[in-house]
C-alpha cells in the first residue's frame, strides 16, 4: 500500500451511509405522519452528508493526484484468495480518477433530485436512498480496481441495487424493464466469467507470472496470448462490455429501463452505471487482448457508427421525454466507443472526456425532464407547451442542457466529441464522416423536442406550473456550471486524462498517424507529448 489508503476511504464511506441509513429506527406501525416524515427527512439527510464527505475524499485523491507521476497512483494490495491469486487490488489512473471524480459529484445532486421520488409509495424511502449509497459503492469499487477478479465481483454487484430502484420504485412497466436489464447484464456478465477464468488458467501456464496463477492487472497484460486465444477471451469481455454500454445492437434493455426509472436512478443508470462498459472497452480488452482487440476493431468502428445514426434518427421519433433522452445516449455511447476503437491519443482523450461529459450532460437534462414530469403529470411531449413562459429558469436550464446533448460549441461536450471525430478522421476517414452526421441528427431531436415542450402557446394543463424551487437549483446548477466550465477550459481535466492515454497507447504499440508532410515539430512524439503546434 502506497500511504493512506484513500480508495478504500472514499468506497467504504457510502457503504457505511447506507448501514446507518437502514439503522435508522423504523417505528410502531400507528406512528403519526409528522413521524414518519421526520424519519424519512433523517434517512434523506444521512445519505445526502455521506455522499458530501464521499465527494470531499475523492477531490482530496484528485488534488494528491500527481500529474505525470507513476501512472497508478493511490495503489493499495491485499492478498484475498491466495490459493487462487485474488487480492484486494486498487489504484487510479488520470482515466479512472476523471471517472470517480464524475460519479462523486453526480452523487449528491442526485439525492437532492430525487428527495421526493420515494415518497408516498409502499415501499420504504430510507430503503431507496441505501440503495444509493450502495450503488456508490459498487461504482468507486469499480474503477479503482485493479485485480480483474475484484473488478468482476464489483461489475456484477452493482447490478443489485439498480435492479431494485427500477423494479420497486419505478414508473410503468417497471418490473419488466428491471428483469430485461438484468437479464441483458447477467447474460454478458456470464460471459465476462467465462473468459476471467480462462484468462486465470493461461496466467497459470505463463512465467511472467511465475506459474502461480493471478488476476492482478499489471501482471495479466504480461501474459503471453496466442491471437487465436486473444481474439475468444476479446470477446467473452467485449460483449460484456458493450451490453452495459450499451453498443448497437445490445442496447434494447436501455430506452425501457431509463423510461421506467425515476430520474435519480435513470441519471446513475445512464450516467455512471453505463460508463463501466466503455471504460472496461479501452481498460480490459484493448490492454489485455491487443491483438483481438485490432482483429475486432472494423466491426466495433461499423457498429459503433451504426448506433450513432440509429440512435439519433429513432430518437427523433419518440412521444416520451425520458425514452427520447434514452436513444441520445444511445447515439453518444456509440462515439464513445468509436474514440476508444479508434486508438489515436487524440481519440482516446476524446472517449474518455466525452464519458465525464456525457454524464453531466445526459445527468441534467434527465434529471431536468424528471421535475417536468413530475410538475405535469406526464412524459408525453405532446402534453407541454410554453414551458418557458411559466418556468422559464426551468425551461433556460432545460435549453442549455439539451444543447449540450448536441454538442454546441462553448458547451463540455463539444470538445469531446471534436477530439473523437478528429482522433477518428486520421484513422477511419469514411466512419468519422458519416458519424459526424450524428451532430447533426442530435440538432433535430433536441431542438424539436425544446420547442415542443417549452415553445409555442402555454397549455392549460402547464398555466399552474412551478419553477424550480431552492433544493431543485441546488441539484441541478452544479451540473450546468460544469458543462459550461469544461466547455470553456477542458484543459484540468485533459491534463489528467492524457497521460494515462499516452501510457495506454505504449501498452499496446499504438501510435498516432502522421501526415505525409508533416509541419515542422509535427512528429509522433511530439502529438503523444501535447507539444506539436
Amino acid at each position: 500500500m502506497n500511504g493512506f489508503p484513500w480508495l478504500t476511504i472514499a468506497g467504504a464511506l457510502p457503504l457505511l451511509g447506507a448501514i446507518v441509513i437502514m439503522a435508522v429506527p423504523r417505528g410502531p406501525a400507528d406512528s403519526a405522519e409528522a413521524d414518519v416524515r421526520a424519519r424519512d427527512g433523517l434517512a434523506k439527510y444521512l445519505a445526502l452528508a455521506f455522499s458530501l464527505l464521499t465527494l470531499v475524499v475523492v477531490i482530496i485523491i484528485a488534488v494528491k493526484f500527481q500529474i505525470g507521476g507513476p501512472n497508478y497512483q493511490f495503489t493499495e494490495t491485499y492478498s484475498w484468495i491466495p490459493a487462487f491469486g485474488v487480492h484486494y487490488a486498487l489504484g487510479v489512473d488520470g482515466i479512472a480518477l476523471v471517472l470517480i471524480a464524475m460519479s462523486a459529484v453526480l452523487m449528491p445532486v442526485v439525492i437532492l433530485a430525487s428527495w421526493n421520488d420515494a415518497d408516498g409509495g409502499k415501499h420504504s424511502v430510507k430503503t431507496y436512498f441505501a440503495l444509493m449509497m450502495t450503488a456508490e459503492t459498487m461504482m468507486i469499487g469499480v474503477f479503482a480496481a485493479t485485480d480483474v477478479f475484484l473488478f468482476y465481483v464489483f461489475f456484477e454487484a452493482m447490478l443489485i441495487p439498480i435492479y431494485f430502484m427500477i423494479g420497486s420504485y419505478g414508473v410503468g412497466k417497471r418490473q419488466y424493464a428491471a428483469v430485461k436489464f438484468l437479464l441483458y447484464s447477467l447474460l454478458g456478465g456470464l460471459l465476462m466469467l467465462v473468459a476471467v477464468i480462462a484468462l486465470y488458467v493461461y496466467s497459470v501456464r505463463s512465467p511472467a507470472t511465475g506459474h502461480h496463477g493471478s488476476f492482478l492487472f499489471s501482471e495479466l497484460i504480461n501474459v503471453s496470448l496466442s491471437p487465436t486465444v486473444q481474439k475468444w477471451l476479446f470477446l467473452g469481455f467485449f460483449i460484456a462490455f458493450a451490453i452495459k454500454a450499451p453498443l448497437w445492437p445490445f442496447h434494447t434493455w436501455l430506452p425501457d429501463a431509463a423510461a421506467s426509472a425515476q430520474p435519480g436512478a435513470a441519471v446513475l443508470l445512464v450516467g455512471v452505471l453505463d460508463k463501466v462498459g466503455t471504460f472496461g472497452m479501452l481498460r480490459y480488452c484493448w490492454e489485455l487482448f491487443p491483438a483481438g482487440a485490432k482483429y475486432f476493431t472494423p466491426l466495433v468502428i461499423t457498429l459503433s457508427v451504426i448506433g450513432v445514426l440509429y440512435g439519433a434518427v429513432v430518437a427523433i421519433g419518440q412521444q416520451d421525454m425520458k425514452r427520447l433522452i434514452a436513444y441520445t445516449s444511445v447515439s453518444h455511447f456509440g462515439f464513445i466507443a468509436l474514440g476508444v476503437f479508434a486508438m489515436t491519443s487524440q481519440g482516446v482523450s476524446g472517449a474518455t472526456l466525452y464519458m465525464v461529459n456525457h454524464g453531466f450532460a445526459t445527468g441534467a437534462l434527465f434529471i431536468l425532464a424528471g421535475f417536468l414530469i413530475t410538475r405535469r403529470g406526464s412524459d408525453r411531449i405532446e402534453d407541454f407547451g410554453g414551458v418557458q413562459k411559466v418556468a422559464p429558469l426551468l425551461a433556460g436550464l432545460f435549453l442549455i442542457s439539451g444543447l449540450a446533448g448536441l454538442s454546441l460549441p462553448g458547451l463540455s461536450t463539444f470538445v469531446s466529441e471534436f477530439l473523437v471525430l478528429i482522433g477518428t478522421f486520421t484513422r477511419y476517414k469514411v466512419a468519422a464522416s458519416f458519424a459526424t452526421a450524428g451532430m447533426i441528427l442530435a440538432a433535430i431531436y433536441i431542438l424539436w423536442m425544446y420547442q415542443r415542450v417549452a415553445g409555442g402557446p402555454v397549455r392549460d394543463q402547464v398555466a399552474g406550473m412551478k419553477d424550480l424551487r431552492p433544493r431543485e437549483l441546488l441539484a441541478v446548477a452544479p451540473l450546468v456550471a460544469l458543462i459550461i466550465g469544461v466547455g470553456v477550459y477542458p484543459k484540468p481535466v485533459l491534463d489528467i486524462i492524457n497521460p494515462a492515454v499516452r501510457v495506454t497507447m505504449a501498452q499496446v504499440h499504438e501510435t498516432d498517424p502522421v501526415p505525409a508532410h508533416p509541419a515542422p515539430g509535427f512528429t509522433t512524439t511530439a502529438v503523444q507529448n501535447g507539444t506539436a503546434p
